[in-house]
């Protein structure tokens, strides 16, 4: 029964079945069938894993963002940036990966960055001679940095499943997050050194583009000042972001109508709707491999095997480049982490340390066909085919496994942050 319904699991992937119907119709079956599980616990775990308390920050992280894009924070924060990059070389590219990673500090969601920046950003590079493809390719891969970046959905998925504290896990993205914008910068620079340059901007205009950009500017500080200050927690500073980018958008820009907020809470529930449905089928998943004991008989097999940290890493990344491709990080996540995480205090791999590559991994799958949620995202923002986008994909992917590659062999870059908090 469990070779059936891994093989009829495989099958409604491959036709392109919501990822949350495979889980829940694969694992429902071997629950039933094979384990004889009553229907009463398979709703239970599933009700219970979406009822968690710190989940609460997801969709209000969401709504955030949404807000704060119909309130004028992006637009300010594009203008800010480009007044400081733009007549650097490649400096419109470089904007994108800056304002990615910054607005990743208050919104928590990949695509809504791409489509948030990307609406305003990615029609300008176009229009200013950068190649569509590229500025498609760029706009996804500079997006990874939301999953590093705190706060983000991932990070706290990781921590209701791994019970790790979520501003720990937090704290171990920051510093990942600042070397990947670090290389896509030197990539940016050197790539496009040939484009065109914005005008220099003079003090002035620079001093009016902070100025006018500062309740965005300010916003990182409240979510995450408020974390790591005891005041609140992360679904209390997820709600307070809210309240921010509602009342920078009615009273200090004047540019968010009712019609926008109700448009950015009907977005922010179709976002949520999704996440949470595939968590509650997934969940079905870690109930299999508990009465099966998957987790415990891996580990005897890591043990008998003399398997060392190192090559445990590499067998992950490789499992999450292919897993990538078809599926996104929240079930990557229900799949992989009940079966490795009782392998890490085995193995002596700091929980912190194995969020990062796996967030470093998974990543890739946002631009890697055929699912590539994130370059279809992106092509949809500037109306371009993905499959023109294509070409460009090998080079930010081997950008993407070198930076990878980084995190599995340091990882200080993931744990030394949280240590000293």
């Amino acid at each position: 029964m469990i070779k059936l319904s891994i093989t009829l699991s495989a099958v409604l992937l491959l036709i392109s079945l919501p990822i949350f119907l495979v889980f829940g119709i694969g694992s429902t079956l071997v629950a039933r069938e094979a384990l004889d599980l009553p229907w009463t616990q398979l709703v239970q775990t599933s009700v219970g894993a979406i009822s968690k308390h710190l989940l609460l920050a997801v969709p209000l992280f969401i709504f955030a963002g949404y807000v704060m894009v119909a309130g004028g924070m992006a637009a300010r924060l594009v203008s800010l940036c480009i007044a400081l990059v733009g007549h650097w070389p490649g400096g419109l590219g470089i904007a994108m990966v800056l304002l990615m990673g910054f607005f990743a500090a208050f919104c928590g969601s990949i695509l809504a960055a791409i489509t948030a920046i990307g609406t305003i950003l990615m029609p300008r590079m176009i229009e200013e001679g950068y190649p569509a493809p590229f500025v498609v390719v760029l706009a996804a891969m500079a997006a990874l940095i939301e999953g590093l970046i705190p706060p983000s959905n991932a990070a706290i998925i990781y921590s209701a499943l791994t019970s790790v504290p979520v501003a720990q896990t937090f704290a171990a993205g920051i510093i990942p997050g600042l070397v990947l914008a670090v290389l896509l910068i030197v990539f940016v620079a050197v790539s496009c050194r040939a484009m065109p340059r914005s005008q220099r901007a003079s003090w002035s205009e620079r001093a009016r583009a902070t100025w006018a950009a500062l309740p965005a500017l300010v916003t990182p500080f409240i979510i995450l000042g408020g974390i790591y200050g005891g005041i609140f927690t992360a679904a209390e500073s997820a709600a307070v972001a809210g309240l921010w980018a509602i009342f920078a958008g009615f009273v200090i820009y004047r540019e968010l109508a009712p019609r926008s907020l109700l448009n950015a809470l009907i977005a922010a529930t179709l976002a949520t709707a999704v996440i949470f449905v595939i968590i509650a089928m997934a969940t079905l998943l870690s109930v299999i491999l508990t009465f099966t004991r998957t987790p415990q008989i891996l580990v005897e097999w890591f043990l008998g095997w003399g398997s060392t940290a190192f090559v445990f890493l590499l067998m992950v990344a490789l499992a999450c480049l292919i897993l990538g491709t078809f599926i996104e990080v929240v079930p990557i996540f229900y799949i992989l982490i009940p079966i490795t995480l009782p392998i890490l205090p085995v193995l002596a791999v700091d929980p912190l340390h194995f969020y990062i590559v796996l967030g470093a991994f998974i990543g890739m799958g946002m631009l890697t066909p055929p699912v590539c949620l994130g370059l279809y995202t992106a092509a949809a923002v500037v109306s371009l085919p993905p499959q023109r986008a294509f070409a460009q994909v090998p080079k930010f992917l081997a950008l993407g496994l070198f930076y990878g590659l980084l995190m599995i062999l340091f990882p200080t870059l993931s744990t030394w942050l949280p240590s000293k908090l």
